[in-house]
């Protein structure tokens, strides 16, 4: 039986992990910490064979004021952890980064692409990632997921945007663009074959399908029995949208999948799991 701890009590992947992998009462014990107290530092990591760390700060607005604070969970603790992790004995340490560490809005992410985070939540990663990849030696199997968008029931982010979006509006622009995202279910059993094998690598994870905007938005009404039209009619109005907002909905921002990202082919793919994720 593997022993797994998840820290963060709170993660929506954390918790979507220890929720999936309860179907396997026989195979794992998992257990989850808080990380908002000191508790934690007092108790032994010993019994556990992987620690999944996906405690952070995401989905919030960043500030002059609040950037430091990207900083003091996305890497300084996060880099505590891991140090006590291979202190305690612990064989695997798993960190969820993201694909925000390459620093792009748009284009093709492969084996080549040097990370250059923008903001100061893909700064802090990428600076957690660095420190927490020296930690790494025979005893002590560091794996580092950079996981594309995340989405699945009651996910936060861009998703929720797009969802509101479609079960509101009758007509959306045809826009042919592609993107990578991982859906939660496909991201759990991806982190389970870490976790079985005691992987130790950066992975950048991805469904098999890209995503299409605007296909996304017509499944989406449809799991709700709606319908959403597409139409290029609308298309040049597109030019007055923000260029940042346009190339987070809009855009292009793929891994490369021969290049970099793996995926399972057991993964379910992208019309079952708008399905499972708005019914």
């Amino acid at each position: 039986m593997k022993k797994v701890l998840i820290t963060g009590v709170n993660s929506y992947v954390g918790n979507k992990f220890a929720e999936w992998i309860a179907q396997y009462p026989n195979d794992y014990e998992v257990e989850k910490i808080s990380l908002r107290n000191d508790e934690w530092r007092k108790m032994s990591f010993s019994e556990y064979d992987t620690v999944l760390h996906v405690a952070g700060i995401a989905h919030q607005k960043e500030t002059k004021k609040n950037a430091h604070i990207y900083y003091k969970i996305n890497r300084d603790l996060s880099v505590e952890i891991a140090r006590k992790s291979k202190e305690d004995g612990v064989t695997q340490f798993i960190f969820l980064s993201s694909m925000s560490v390459y620093g792009l809005d748009e284009g093709v992410i492969d084996k080549n692409t040097i990370p250059n985070p923008t903001s100061h939540y893909g700064k802090s990663k990428r600076e957690a990632e660095k420190l927490i990849h020296k930690l790494s030696d025979n005893l002590f199997k560091i794996a580092i997921v950079r996981p594309p968008m995340i989405y699945g029931k009651n996910c936060k982010g861009n998703y929720q945007r797009l969802r509101k979006l479609a079960l509101k509006t009758p007509v959306f622009p045809n826009i042919e663009n592609e993107r990578s995202m991982i859906y939660i279910n496909n991201l759990t059993k991806f982190l389970r074959w870490l976790v079985d094998e005691f992987e130790q690598n950066i992975y950048c994870p991805q469904n098999v399908e890209y995503v299409n905007t605007s296909y996304l938005v017509q499944l989406i009404a449809k799991a709700h029995g709606k319908s959403v039209r597409l139409t290029k009619i609308f298309n040049p109005i597109l030019y007055f949208i923000p260029f940042s907002i346009k190339k987070k909905v809009f855009g292009n921002l793929i891994y490369a999948k021969k290049s970099i990202s793996l995926y399972n082919q057991d993964f379910d793919n992208l019309e079952i799991s708008i399905k499972q994720t708005e019914t």
